[in-house]
């Protein structure tokens, strides 16, 4: 992900990411690569070759989702001087139809501020602004070329 903007504006336009992956010799997982980090993404032991060395495709998708939630659920405390003491994010995503894709996605949050403070209206802010959150609720296009 891209550097976060001054706080204020924590999640205004974040410009254009870019990752590349790369099939991990010896195996037929990839290596996904943007700067200093790196993922594996591969397939169940014995499904399609996999060898169960990374996370599936699916997985991938939760934790972007739930990823990005937190960054920006870190990035809103920030903006509203608040301090997060504890957070757990889960993400459930249900696949159907043929050819497979993701029909639902849920997220169960818990959050604890400093203070004792109700983290309900972050959470909404933050459920507002999240920027994978909101990619995939309206949708985009995902161009595939051989160049």
């Amino acid at each position: 992900m891209a550097p976060r903007a001054p706080a204020g504006d924590a999640l205004t336009s974040m410009g254009t990411t870019t990752i590349e992956y790369r099939v991990l010799p010896g195996t037929r997982a990839a290596v996904g690569v943007s700067g200093p980090h790196s993922v594996i993404a591969d397939r169940a032991p014995g499904k399609s070759g996999g060898m169960g060395l990374g996370f599936n495709g699916g997985e991938l998708l939760a934790l972007a989702i739930g990823g990005c939630f937190c960054n920006d659920l870190q990035a809103i405390a920030d903006e509203m001087d608040l301090a997060i003491l504890d957070l757990s994010v889960s993400v459930s995503i249900d696949f159907a139809g043929e050819p497979s894709r993701a029909s639902e996605a849920r997220m169960n949050v818990q959050c604890s501020l400093a203070g004792g403070a109700d983290p309900s209206e972050l959470i909404e802010r933050a459920k507002r602004l999240t920027t994978i959150g909101n990619s995939l609720r309206t949708g985009f296009p995902v161009d595939i070329s051989n160049q």
